[in-house]
């Protein structure tokens, strides 16, 4: 097609043999072929320009792609290219308008074929370059997900993961080669672990089995306080859940949490969407790291950590769609600049338990409008031999809508 001139191309373990005719000629006539050693050798029969392997880091290949701009170059892909593939990645280099992509069966297409799986109600999820713990916020009894290993090692670690978190009992499916003359499908319990002669291509699918002492992350906000590493100055359970939905998150956005302590509102923000991000500013080493184990052990190992001071810290950072402030409202100097960082229909949500915090939300009540709400928890607690409820420290909440 007219002014398109990278191709973005799918290929399987069938190699040119599973491709289309307009496939095939558009790898004959590149001047540049651009892939995965593996990618190169499967379509070896029809390269006659340059082969170029993938480097380390993939952008290095940028510079040859760009400069052969207007003249045919072809880059190959592992099945579909936009499906947590380089697709994406080139869409942000070279405009859409000027590529062509026919993608090949997906890993995760083939696997819910030979499974006999419905796609869409199977959750996905890479392990290539990403920290395993990102599993964890899908480990639910009885759900199926589909991961798309990064190595031979994957389908140990995920076992191992598995056994950690009460799911021993879970059934997974090691899918090697799918598509091509070495495929093989073979099924383990996590308890087991897997064959020792995991082929390095593999895709694993699960079906979970929650033990009796598995933890799984629930979907409602408002965990549990102990599931997080804590030394007490952490937003507890129900003001948090309260918390939370005062901030609305949606898909995408970006949170920055000043003063985040355990991390704990920034975390379940995190866990809202796997699009979204989040930003915890922390004046304390020791509360930045132990933010940043919570995020660990809860699956959103994404979470982004600032060391300093607010309002100072705050400089430089990506614009915030919402701001929470728990541990940093005691210098009018702080919730003056997250008010100006926030965009026309950004959120300030900011709890406070002391007089002196309460009458900075007083003000900017009085500047800014918005909502003032106090929240009362009561817990039972022992009082001798006998039982009574013991109140919390009252939150007064402020959270207002920017114009």
């Amino acid at each position: 097609m007219s002014g398109r001139w990278l191709a973005i191309l799918g290929i399987g373990e069938d190699g040119v043999e599973g491709l289309a005719p307009s496939a095939r000629a558009l790898i004959a006539q590149a001047v540049l072929v651009v892939g995965g050693a593996r990618h190169l050798g499967l379509a070896a029969p029809l390269i006659h320009g340059e082969p170029l392997p993938w480097p380390l880091p993939l952008q290095g290949a940028f510079p040859a792609i760009l400069a052969r701009r207007g003249q045919p170059v072809v880059v190959l892909a592992s099945g579909d290219p936009y499906c947590y593939g380089i697709g994406g990645t080139l869409a942000a280099v070279v405009p859409v308008a000027e590529t062509l992509c026919i993608p090949a069966r997906s890993a995760f297409s083939l696997a819910c074929a030979r499974l006999g799986w419905a796609m869409q109600d199977v959750a996905t999820v890479s392990l290539c370059g990403h920290d395993p713990a990102t599993l964890l916020p899908l480990l639910h009894h009885r759900r199926r997900v589909l991961v798309l290993s990064a190595d031979e090692t994957t389908p140990g670690v995920v076992c191992a993961l598995l056994r950690r978190h009460g799911f021993a009992g879970s059934t997974v499916h090691v899918l090697e080669a799918l598509g091509g003359p070495r495929e093989r499908v073979r099924a383990v319990t996590a308890g087991a672990g897997p064959p020792e002669d995991v082929q390095r291509l593999n895709l694993l699918a699960l079906e979970l089995i929650a033990g009796p002492q598995a933890r799984a992350i629930p979907l409602a906000r408002g965990l549990p306080d102990q599931f997080f590493e804590h030394d007490g100055q952490m937003t507890k359970s129900e003001v948090r859940a309260v918390t939370l939905a005062a901030l609305a998150p949606c898909a995408g956005e970006t949170l920055w949490d000043i003063g985040c302590g355990s991390g704990s509102i920034a975390i379940e923000w995190l866990l809202s969407h796997p699009a979204n991000r989040a930003i915890g500013i922390e004046s304390r080493p020791d509360r930045a790291a132990r933010a940043a184990r919570n995020a660990l052990a809860l699956g959103v190992p994404r979470l982004e950590l600032v060391i300093g001071d607010a309002p100072a810290a705050l400089a430089g950072l990506p614009p915030p769609d919402k701001v929470f402030i728990g541990g940093g409202a005691q210098d009018a100097g702080v919730v003056q600049a997250a008010w100006a960082a926030l965009p026309s229909g950004g959120r300030l949500v900011i709890n406070a338990v002391t007089i002196e915090t309460e009458a900075l939300l007083f003000a900017g009540h009085a500047a800014h409008g918005g909502m003032l709400t106090r929240l009362s928890v009561d817990r039972l607690d022992t009082v001798g031999s006998m039982h009574g409820f013991r109140p919390a420290m009252t939150v007064t909440q402020w959270v207002a809508v920017k114009p």
